[in-house]
């Protein structure tokens, strides 16, 4: 398949630029693989669409406000953490690319804290050693800015607001922006419902949306992102799995997660495992989905990875036909957009 098999036409008004104000008061627009038909309602009434016994798997990666504004000889620049390596040390994309260079030093507002451009990597990345006073995560969340996408212009008033509700592992550099959806109260009648909630991490890096700039989208290369499951989950996924209950993920890294970590049992179950690790997993047409049996998302850019992603669910052509209507009844696109509830 071609990456231009995956374009869709959006008018650039339906790109949301801020989150609505009652989270749970976005659209869903849902769709079922086996007969292609769409329904609209509100995400609030996402619960009329789970059966007693689901299971719902939340990411609960916190983003870090991973964007810093410094200066070097009195000249603006911008550092972008990506992964942390040990306790001072981060990999960093930087800008100006030019002028941080090995050995620059870079400084931020009131002195709190400094950087260092330690060595320049193969792709252009930095390492970066911080030095600071006082604990990193307080300092970081004084001067960091969120790592809010480009297409949104925006200033976001409220960093809580690129933060799920149930977000606790500080690790990703941007939302999984299907939950931002849920509030505490939606969660809790979804569990009075008797849906179990299974809760993972991936850390989201910025390689997610990075555009895919082959033309045979086998030739791309996906990224790496770091997961972790522990045996809890596992026990409750496998448990569904073989009581032939429906797992639903929410977001495209819960898939991710799920099917990188999943095998067939002897009796011809299939199941995950518990464990921690990188995945750099492509999904795309024609993949065999073993563990997810439904996905809760956001409307995704054309041509990306995550489109492709939701074309191996329920088929490239119900995808973009949901993608037009969706476009024709005005929904709003991206991060902080309206829903989908793929079956």
């Amino acid at each position: 398949m071609n990456t231009s098999d995956f374009y869709y036409d959006l008018p650039k008004e339906l790109i949301a630029q801020d989150p609505l104000l009652d989270r749970s008061s976005s659209r869903l627009l849902i769709m079922n693989k086996n007969d292609g038909n769409i329904k609209h309602d509100n995400f609030y009434n996402i619960i009329n669409y789970f059966k007693s016994g689901d299971v719902l798997v939340l990411n609960e990666t916190k983003v870090i406000p991973a964007r810093l504004i410094g200066t070097l000889d009195e000249k603006i620049v911008e550092i972008f953490i990506l992964k942390r390596i040990n306790e001072i040390d981060f990999e960093c994309l930087v800008k100006p690319g030019k002028k941080l260079r090995k050995g620059a030093i870079v400084n931020f507002s009131n002195n709190k804290l400094s950087a260092e451009i330690i060595d320049v990597l193969n792709d252009g990345s930095r390492i970066v050693r911080f030095k600071f006073d006082g604990i990193w995560e307080e300092v970081l969340n004084e001067l960091g800015e969120m790592p809010l996408p480009p297409y949104i212009k925006h200033k976001l008033k409220d960093k809580n607001r690129y933060q799920t509700v149930y977000a606790k592992n500080e690790g990703s550099v941007a939302a999984p922006t299907a939950g931002l959806h849920f509030t505490n109260e939606l969660i809790d009648s979804l569990i009075k419902k008797k849906v179990e909630i299974a809760k993972i991490t991936l850390h989201v890096g910025l390689g997610t949306f990075r555009p895919v700039k082959c033309k045979n989208i086998e030739d791309h290369i996906m990224h790496k992102e770091t997961f972790y499951v522990s045996n809890e989950v596992a026990n409750i996924i496998n448990k569904a799995k073989e009581e032939k209950r429906r797992v639903i993920a929410c977001g495209t890294t819960s898939v991710r997660t799920l099917e990188s970590i999943s095998y067939t049992d002897k009796d011809g179950v299939e199941k995950i495992k518990a464990i921690s690790g990188d995945t750099n997993i492509f999904i795309y047409p024609g993949f065999k989905f073993k563990i997810v049996d439904g996905l809760i998302t956001n409307f995704h850019l054309p041509e990306s990875t995550l489109l492709m992603l939701v074309s191996a669910l329920c088929g490239r052509e119900n995808i973009l036909k949901a993608y037009n209507e969706a476009v024709k009844e005005k929904y709003r696109f991206f991060s902080f957009g309206d829903a989908c509830f793929f079956i």
